[in-house]
């Protein structure tokens, strides 16, 4: 099932974030771990943020996604979310 993983991180942990000299490496590991859709990056509510489009089968893999956003100090949102063909076959389904 498909899912958006979207994360909010405070100005605190996010300085620390972008100033660790191995960030961007960290991240790009993370990013070759969970294998996403999609990847953005943004401000929401005036924090760093990131968003990942991922495939999650089953729930306990949802610790093995988060818990390194944690880590990091960020807010972690879970939410099923649907394309437009997944959408299209859950109304004829009705």
């Amino acid at each position: 099932m498909r899912f958006l993983i979207r994360t909010r991180i405070p100005a605190e942990a996010g300085n620390k974030m972008v100033h660790d000299p191995d960030f961007l490496k960290k991240l790009e590991e993370y990013i070759n771990r969970i294998k996403p859709e999609a990847s953005y990056f943004m401000p929401i509510d005036g924090q760093r943020s990131m968003a990942f489009i991922v495939n999650i089968e089953r729930n306990d893999q949802i610790p093995a996604i988060a818990e390194q956003l944690f880590q990091w100090g960020a807010t972690v949102d879970v939410i099923p979310v649907m394309n437009f063909d997944d959408l299209k076959r859950g109304l004829q389904n009705k």
